[in-house]
């Protein structure tokens, strides 16, 4: 399958370190399957760290993703309340428990695959922070929120599974 990865550079070596961390499923390298997803991506880090809109794009075996050889957490392509509590934990700067399975903080899981929480949802994780809406609300929120699809590579033997085949230029 072809993943793509929306930046401002052309990315001959993914190195993990330059990763953010707060993020989705932890600190990794993020993809798509969506093409349209990916250029919106580009576009946006583009404008806010300058440079030009470019999409890498990756061979992936989606086999993998099944191999005993790899840790992975599939939280499937619709919301959830595991996935909910996941994004949460990794989006914390306060979560401690790291050897939880509710977090990737210390990037148990080679690779991560499950929705993207958009700008909507982080306002209704941050109501449930500050206990303005409880964990049913968060849940029924969510539900109905468009929701589009990423995968996160976290580890060097995950990121080995990429091939690098192209780039397209937005």
């Amino acid at each position: 399958m072809k993943l793509y990865h929306g930046s401002n550079l052309d990315i001959n070596e993914i190195d993990l370190s330059k990763c953010r961390p707060y993020k989705d499923f932890g600190q990794g390298f993020y993809l798509t399957e969506l093409e349209d997803q990916s250029i919106k991506m580009a576009k946006r880090v583009a404008r806010l760290y300058g440079g030009d809109p470019i999409v890498n794009v990756y061979s992936f075996d989606e086999k993998n993703l099944e191999s005993s050889g790899f840790n992975v957490r599939d939280f499937g392509r619709t919301a959830s309340e595991e996935w909910a509590r996941f994004v949460m934990n990794n989006r914390s700067r306060s979560f401690k428990d790291t050897a939880s399975l509710e977090c990737n903080l210390d990037n148990k899981f080679d690779i991560v695959t499950g929705p993207i929480a958009n700008d909507d949802m982080a306002v209704l994780f941050r109501q449930y922070q500050n206990e303005i809406i409880d964990f049913e609300t968060l849940i029924k929120g969510m539900t109905y929120k468009e929701l589009t699809s990423q995968y996160s590579f976290h580890t060097p033997k995950a990121i080995a599974l990429l091939e690098k085949v192209g780039v397209i230029n937005v």
